[in-house]
């Protein structure tokens, strides 16, 4: 019976990190669909935070944020932190800012996982009916 209840446990325990938002993720081009990049989201005092890990054309290796404002002007992308502060809510995580680094935009934004290996990302400003949404799929 001990046996039976040990496998039972770590199955349960696999399928929740399974299914967790943390880990590495493939983000495309809006006009290419194909990906530039891969973003790892991580947790840091029980928020949500993700940044640049990856930089798929090796021609932007360098390039820097010259479109964004405050701390993060002329930040390489390269490692740059464009999720902050998301909070866990029921089924997404919410509360927090994306930013865009092509463009130097911040908007409000939630996070949900769809599928295992599939991220909605909601981008907005006031309100989340007047945004963009995005999907990532799971880095292998």
């Amino acid at each position: 019976m001990k046996k039976h209840l040990t496998i039972v446990t770590l199955l349960f325990a696999f399928t929740l990190n399974a299914q967790s938002i943390f880990g590495k993720w493939n983000s495309t081009n809006d006009e290419t669909g194909e990906v530039d990049s891969v973003i790892e989201i991580y947790k840091k005092n029980n928020k949500a935070f993700a940044k640049v890990v990856k930089i798929i054309d090796s021609s932007r290796q360098n390039s820097v944020c010259t479109a964004c404002e405050g701390e993060n002007k002329n930040k390489r992308i390269l490692g740059l932190d464009i999720l902050t502060g998301l909070e866990k809510n029921d089924y997404e995580w919410s509360g927090g800012e994306i930013l865009d680094p092509r463009n130097g935009s911040v908007y409000n934004c939630y996070i949900k996982l769809v599928k295992k290996d599939k991220l909605k990302i909601r981008g907005f400003i006031g309100v989340a009916i007047f945004g963009k949404t995005k999907y990532w799929e799971r880095a292998k």
